[in-house]
């Protein structure tokens, strides 16, 4: 319980750019600060990690990681859209009711979200949306598809650190997550994966001309 409350305590100063780039993360300073012994600090850390917010520095601790570059952006849309149109595909061909039911709310939980601008204020719009996305992954029935989906599903959220402005394409993002749930609900696996192509390429021209040059 107290991990996941320093790991929210950390989040929210990261998406909201308190955290700068390059800042060093004190375990014992964030230990002090929050009012909690280093070891939460330190499993909130190696989670935060796993995303790509914070690297670990060889004798140095833990630092913020840089905004991401239009170059990496570009990379991890790429690697997305090697897996989620499978994905998608694969859930569709495999899901139950109860999964169907998860996605639907999943998007009216999308659909309800506040939307910015701060951290606090968009969080349950981003959780949603990467619930989705971890729903699909799941009800592939394949392990290493869902694992292979987890490995960047963290990432997603680090290409919007430090923008300050919230949500601003929501209404775009609900339309097309609804295209996906309704191919996957109508049982055209064909159609779920180009919908879910199709989402993965709008959601990279959108976000990848605000993201600063290599």
């Amino acid at each position: 319980m107290l991990a996941d409350h320093v790991y929210a305590e950390l989040l929210a100063s990261l998406m909201d750019g308190r955290l700068a780039p390059g800042a060093v993360v004190s375990i014992d300073g964030t230990a002090r600060e929050l009012d909690v012994s280093p070891t939460p600090v330190r499993e909130a850390l190696a989670r935060l990690e796993h995303t790509g917010m914070v690297r670990r520095v060889a004798l140095k601790g833990y630092r913020v990681a840089p905004v991401f570059t239009q170059e990496d952006f570009a990379e991890l849309m790429e690697a997305r859209l090697a897996i989620e149109p499978v994905n998608a595909r694969l859930a569709c061909e495999r899901i139950n009711q109860h999964g169907l039911a998860e996605l639907g709310k999943a998007v009216e939980d999308l659909k309800s979200a506040p939307r910015g601008p701060s951290f606090a204020e968009f969080k349950d719009y981003l959780e949603a949306d990467e619930r989705f996305h971890q729903l699909i992954a799941r009800q592939t029935g394949n392990q290493f598809m869902e694992a292979a989906y987890s490995a960047l599903g963290g990432q997603v959220q680090r290409f919007r650190l430090f923008g300050g402005v919230g949500i601003t394409d929501a209404e775009h993002a609900i339309a097309e997550h609804e295209a996906v749930l309704a191919a996957v609900t109508t049982g055209d696996p064909d159609k779920a994966a180009a919908a879910m192509a199709d989402h993965i390429r709008k959601v990279r021209s959108r976000a990848i001309a605000d993201a600063p040059e290599s």
